[in-house]
């Protein structure tokens, strides 16, 4: 039997929020500790820091969460500037930061292998081989990075797809497209950049985010009863160092 997903949610939200109160816990302690002198001074500097954190809200964010890597951006970033406070280092690690966010920005597109059309678990009919194959089915597929897109969408059996911008910008139109039946999902991913999906009023849409340093809003301010309550737009979202927004004309 399949888990209740209204109690999935809210036994994530309990251990997230028990995580919180043992971050919580282990800070107070360690000020204690640090005021009463027990603890050499000298890691103060270190355990009360913006560093330390980064990594405390990225180990309380990984609870329970779909999306792990802002969570695993926030420990890394965290970590990568609490290094040098723990340990003696005649370097500028902040001149580092950059290039080296560059540097794994690139291996990632390098390596990481983005889920084709073809291999969504959704998916009906024959495997599409290309973008436009993948749009005769319903889908949308676009990778974006230095650059940016555009696009109306007016496919009939919508079925949502997957969005990837990074340091660009992309326009997505489907106001002159209809839902498929059932439960669709529209993934963005955004990493320094920004992306609009522009939607109908009737459409029935539930947003789910999950953001560092960004964030992914619902600005619709035309929102209207679906005729068919059954079909769902579900967008997922992340973004970090970057953002975006659901909106009506």
């Amino acid at each position: 039997m399949e888990p209740n997903p209204e109690h999935k949610t809210h036994y994530d939200k309990d251990r997230k929020k028990g995580m919180l109160g043992i971050v919580v816990i282990l800070a107070g302690l360690a000020l204690l500790l640090l005021n009463a002198g027990f603890l050499p001074y000298y890691l103060r500097h270190i355990i009360i820091s913006w560093p330390m954190l980064l990594v405390a809200i990225g180990v309380v964010s990984l609870m329970g969460a779909e999306n792990r890597v802002p969570g695993i951006i926030l420990i890394v970033v965290g970590g990568f500037f609490l290094f040098p406070r723990i340990f003696d280092f005649d370097i500028n690690f902040a001149h580092l930061f950059w290039p080296l966010i560059l540097i794994s920005i690139g291996v990632l597109i390098l390596f990481r292998k983005f889920p084709h059309p073809r291999d969504w678990k959704h998916r009906v009919g024959p495997s599409p081989q290309n973008t436009e194959a993948a749009s005769d089915l319903g889908y949308i597929f676009e990778d974006h990075m230095f650059s940016g897109t555009e696009k109306r969408i007016t496919n009939r059996d919508f079925k949502g797809g997957r969005v990837n911008v990074i340091f660009g910008s992309v326009k997505i139109d489907l106001t002159q497209a209809s839902l498929a039946e059932g439960t669709n999902e529209l993934e963005v991913n955004v990493v320094f950049g920004g992306a609009t999906i522009i939607v109908p009023c009737e459409w029935k849409i539930q947003l789910k985010n999950t953001s560092v340093f960004g964030g992914f809003s619902d600005k619709r301010f035309c929102v209207k009863e679906a005729a068919d309550p059954s079909r769902v737009l579900v967008i997922k979202a992340s973004a970090v160092f970057g953002g975006g927004e659901i909106k009506t004309y």
